[in-house]
């Protein structure tokens, strides 16, 4: 192999998943390489006759209907995968659609939403996926769902007819509901349709993404709610793997797994479905004081209900307690920070208001059940 390794990427930058995934793998060229990239912005089908003359050591790509010319070639390939299909011999990144859904529907649940919907892309194996979860997270806690049924003809597909029929199918909706976009562009879309139909959001139509695009999620009206997710950090490990590859090392995980971190709470769904005046009262309390050490005393007072009757109505409405309640958003807002910025754990902790790191490790190793580093190495990739 030549001293500096010679690195075909493949990969879309248009939106944050592509752009934050070749974050992850220049990261990895800076620390261990360097590496030499060959990107292509033209399309794959014009980038082949080139790229085959390039002397290439190594490949990251999507997959696509026109990768075999590239995997002929027989070099170590890494290959993005959009759904979950099978790609024998060659390791895969994948996106966890699981937890992905699971995140998607307890936020909806914190919120108190009863009614729920998806709306993705029906020829997309991926949001096939994500659909097909979010069906069973939301099943499993006792409730229907609403699937959007998209229209079959590549006509009225086009977004000047569909933005109509999208429109009258959120009207047919029971409200308010909790809605799924498959990511981020749909979850565009959906607020786009929801003007047209006159549809108030978040207060009749919460919609959450996937993927905090967050060009695409403030340019969005209103600002779209989003999961992040860990893309960089696979970046990082898919090009670390292929280092592997190339230099013939023993490598054993063959996937990568691209996680949800956190939900990022924009406009969109930033409203409570509780019609009970005093918990979402003793809620927003607790969400404006997360970061200091609130005890349920102070949160009945602030809702003017006795603590029991409280509780009683906490239990009976969002199935936990007060305190579970305050431990949830500040341990969420802990997440956020570990992955979002780069403050050190004992910042972290001053910030929300614990004596020390010892403190504030303890706190979220109880609720989480890791350590804080862990948390922020699985999730941020730092």
């Amino acid at each position: 192999m030549k001293t500096v390794p010679r690195v075909i990427l493949l990969i879309e930058t248009s939106r944050a998943f592509g752009r934050e995934f070749l974050y992850g793998i220049a990261r990895y060229s800076r620390i261990h390489g360097p590496w030499v990239f060959y990107r292509e912005a033209g399309g794959l089908e014009k980038s082949i006759p080139r790229l085959k003359d390039w002397g290439a050591d190594g490949i990251i790509m999507r997959n696509t209907r026109k990768n075999n010319d590239l995997l002929e070639l027989g070099l170590p390939t890494i290959l993005v995968i959009h759904g979950q299909e099978k790609q024998f011999g060659f390791p895969r990144v994948l996106t966890d659609g699981v937890n992905i859904s699971r995140m998607a529907g307890e936020h909806f649940f914190d919120r108190g939403y009863r009614n729920f919907a998806y709306c993705g892309f029906s020829d997309s194996p991926w949001s096939h996926q994500r659909g097909e979860q979010f069906i069973k997270v939301v099943n499993k806690a006792g409730y229907e769902i609403q699937v959007y049924p998209q229209p079959k003809s590549k006509v009225k597909r086009q977004w000047k007819y569909e933005q109509v029929i999208m429109g009258e199918w959120l009207k047919s909706l029971p409200k308010p509901v909790g809605l799924m976009a498959g990511n981020d562009d749909r979850g565009q879309q959906i607020l786009e349709a929801c003007k047209i139909a006159q549809l108030q959001v978040p207060d009749e139509v919460a919609v959450i993404g996937v993927d905090n695009d967050e060009l695409v999620c403030d340019l969005s009206d209103p600002p779209l709610t989003s999961i992040a997710l860990n893309t960089e950090k696979a970046g990082y490990e898919a090009a670390q793997l292929l280092d592997m590859m190339m230099f013939k090392k023993k490598w054993g995980k063959k996937d990568i797994m691209v996680r949800p971190s956190h939900v990022v709470t924009r406009q969109s769904t930033d409203m409570l479905a509780l019609e009970d005046a005093e918990v979402v009262d003793a809620i927003r309390f607790i969400r404006q004081n997360a970061k200091k050490k609130i005890r349920v005393d102070d949160v009945a007072s602030a809702a003017g209900i006795s603590r029991r009757g409280l509780e009683k109505r906490f239990r009976k409405l969002l199935n936990r307690s007060v305190q579970q309640e305050i431990r949830r958003v500040r341990n969420s807002l802990i997440c956020k920070m570990l992955v979002d910025t780069g403050m050190s754990i004992a910042t972290i902790a001053q910030a929300m208001g614990f004596g020390g790191a010892e403190h504030i490790a303890r706190y979220f190793r109880k609720e989480m059940g890791m350590s804080l580093r862990a948390y922020r190495k699985e999730y941020a990739g730092k």
